[in-house]
């Protein structure tokens, strides 16, 4: 056999393999129906809990807002009759109740600023502190934090008191103060002022513990660029600390808002349960209309608008963090 011979020996076909077997899928509808289904039957118990402890309630509250609703309703001897917005133009042409909600603007404004500004203070100054003293500042705050309102409310209502009060006693020490038997709730500004401090009292620790940790995430690179740059501790705080800190701060602003537009223990256990009319709150003024003038029905009516007004500014903090988001 010659070479050509064996360089065009045929070379015998190979087997072709079999086809790969066809995956069958499942229909993409079950898995994804079951998947999106899955966190609804989680959520399922806790939004049951909701609807049966504020769901409820609202609607009721919508509901009496559009009766008349009185003590003979109440006791089943009339029925409750529908009145449409009879309730809200009675309300609303109430001169009593515009200043009412003036008096809460302010008293929230006023508690809210206070806080936020204490608060960062605060919370700026135990980045600066050694260890140990750090963690006593934030046992005192905890302690301060975790104190029940009725009890922090009968505190300060002792430290304020005419005859006895602690504080009289210690301004009137300092020379030609003489605070001995000066009533703080003789005008509503002074009680009111007393009040707000309360609130700003109860409500600080909670600022400082959310702002502190936030405070751990500004890189420190940033400040010290910054300070090599000139800036001072003014500016540093301006252009580094503060945009790092906004979507915390917008947080907080708008909670301490809801919290102190909703105040009312604080008024109600200083004013002994009966706050005149100078220190009326929109709270502590539905409150009164429903059960002490019995109107039940004007007393819902006032709830909702400060449902309404909450709404407001639970709207403007849903824009701002949106505006974050998109800058982000």
């Amino acid at each position: 056999m010659s070479a050509a011979d064996t360089t065009t020996a045929k070379v015998p076909p190979t087997r072709p393999s079999p086809p790969p077997p066809a995956v069958t899928e499942k229909p993409p509808g079950r898995r994804s129906r079951g998947a999106a289904g899955t966190p609804w039957l989680l959520l399922a118990p806790c939004l049951l809990i909701l609807a049966l402890v504020l769901g409820y309630p609202l609607v009721r509250l919508v509901t009496l807002s559009f009766q008349k609703f009185g003590q003979s309703q109440l006791w089943g001897f009339q029925p409750a009759e529908s009145v449409g917005f009879d309730n809200f133009s009675k309300v609303l042409d109430d001169s009593e109740f515009w200043q009412v909600v003036v008096r809460t603007i302010v008293f929230a404004a006023g508690s809210v600023i206070f806080t936020m500004v204490i608060g960062m203070l605060v919370a700026l100054l135990l980045q600066r502190v050694s260890g140990w003293v750090k963690t006593l500042i934030n046992i005192a705050l905890v302690a301060s934090w975790g104190m029940p309102i009725i009890v922090a409310t009968t505190v300060f209502k002792w430290l304020f008191d005419a005859d006895y009060g602690i504080l009289n006693a210690l301004l009137s020490k300092l020379p030609g103060v003489d605070m001995i038997g000066h009533n703080w709730f003789a005008s509503g500004p002074q009680g009111l002022a007393v009040i707000m401090l309360l609130v700003v009292w109860g409500a600080v620790p909670f600022v400082v513990i959310t702002l502190s940790a936030g405070l751990t995430q500004v890189p420190a690179e940033l400040e010290e660029a910054a300070r090599l740059d000139g800036a001072g501790a003014w500016g540093v705080f301006r252009y580094v600390t503060l945009p790092i800190l906004k979507p915390i701060i917008v947080m907080l602003t708008t909670l301490s808002v809801i919290w102190d537009m909703g105040v009312f223990p604080q008024v109600f256990v200083m004013r002994n349960g009966h706050p005149e009319a100078e220190f009326q709150l929109l709270t502590t003024y539905s409150y009164d209309r429903a059960f002490v003038v019995n109107d039940y029905a004007q007393g819902s009516a006032i709830a909702l608008l400060t449902v309404v007004l909450l709404l407001g500014v639970v709207a403007v903090y849903m824009r701002q963090m949106l505006k974050i988001g998109d800058v982000e």
